[in-house]
């Protein structure tokens, strides 16, 4: 009885390692190259590995394997789309090229080269870019799980600015002909030392800046001169106080949304990025605000057979601009890859100032109707 028991505990034990063995995950600690050694085209014995982007099991071990010759294999997860790796400039996606890999349903496995033009997927084009992939060393493997990207680049040294990306996990591959990307799930940036190895997290490139630009532009023309619109139509009962709160409040959210508009200029002479219409829209709300605050220099007296005229100008001018400023707010945010929280807070805000306003016209249509 003993020696049964003792041959049913081996072989339980004898499953578990089996089964440890089928679904062992990769790391730095524990290594699957070894297990893919002829399936990958180049020596792997001497490459560095760091932990590149632990949220999303990114892996990336490189070594130098000639004088212009670098070795690199990624490691992700499968996770029925694609991985990228790119290479930036700057640390930003834009301008990058990138080494994207796949495994398509049907098990074949795809690596191309993209330059990243622009963040929409018409723009990312494959087969582009300016990285010299080194013929016949290029792999996609799948072991345990995961996917491998195995590639070795002809350069002096490849750039130290490293951006990664996922696909969305809804089987979206790219297809032939043209094997468009489509937006990925989640990105990050990485300052990679290739002497250690070892890679930092950065943040996007002139993200302080993209902020700064973002918070004045949705503060100045997005918010001030909306409240300030306001109370010129709903407060005029309070005498001479509405004139003063209208006139200080809009030439607050003048002066902050002019501070916005030049930080965009400055930002936009130091990032190759195509932001032409939401330039345009920016300078044509900075001309209206300047002609709003001339017409308020040239304001004529109560009583002026002029004075219609110019109120209808004003009103309306000032209607065109918050239109214009708040599509700007939401378009800024967009380019910028602000994420779904920024759209989210300045929509609730914009949300209350509609209700508000609903609220303040019904009760102006009352007291007009009572009269």
């Amino acid at each position: 009885m003993n020696i049964l028991s003792n041959i049913h505990f081996l072989l339980i034990l004898g499953c578990l390692h089996v089964i440890h063995s089928q679904t062992i995950q990769d790391s730095c600690i524990s290594s699957n190259l070894e297990n893919l050694n002829a399936q990958i085209y180049f020596d792997t014995s001497s490459l560095l590995c760091s932990n590149v982007w632990s949220s999303e099991g990114f892996i990336l071990r490189v070594s130098q394997a000639g004088p212009s010759l670098w070795s690199f294999v990624l490691s992700a997860p499968n996770t029925n789309s694609y991985v990228a790796m790119g290479f930036s400039p700057n640390g930003g996606m834009v301008g990058s090229t990138a080494i994207v890999g796949w495994v398509s349903g049907d098990g074949s496995a795809t690596m191309k080269k993209y330059y990243l033009g622009w963040k929409t997927p018409s723009q990312v084009v494959a087969d582009q870019g300016n990285l010299q992939v080194m013929p016949n060393t290029s792999s996609i493997s799948l072991f345990s799980s995961r996917m491998y990207l195995a590639f070795q680049l002809i350069a002096n040294q490849p750039s130290p600015q490293l951006v990664f990306s996922v696909g969305s996990s809804n089987n979206q591959v790219p297809v032939p002909p043209n094997f468009q990307l489509t937006i990925h799930r989640n990105q990050m940036a990485v300052a990679f030392d290739y002497t250690s190895g070892q890679g930092n997290q950065i943040s996007a490139p002139y993200s302080d800046l993209k902020r700064a630009h973002g918070i004045l532009n949705a503060v100045g023309w997005g918010a001030l001169i909306l409240i300030g619109a306001m109370i010129a139509r709903y407060f005029k009962h309070k005498e001479s106080y509405w004139l003063y709160a209208h006139a200080s409040i809009q030439l607050s959210g003048f002066v902050i949304g002019l501070a916005g508009i030049i930080t965009g200029l400055a930002l936009n002479d130091r990032i190759d990025v195509n932001v032409a219409k939401h330039k345009a829209i920016g300078l044509i709300i900075i001309t209206l605000g300047c002609l709003q605050i001339m017409a308020f220099l040239i304001r004529p007296k109560k009583g002026s057979d002029v004075k219609k005229y110019w109120n209808w100008y004003h009103h309306n001018v000032g209607r065109v601009l918050i239109i214009l400023a708040a599509f700007n707010v939401f378009y800024g945010v967009y380019l910028a890859d602000g994420g779904s929280e920024w759209n989210v807070t300045y929509g609730v805000f914009l949300g209350i100032i509609v209700t508000i306003a609903l609220s303040l016209e019904l009760r102006l249509l009352g007291k007009e109707e009572d009269c």
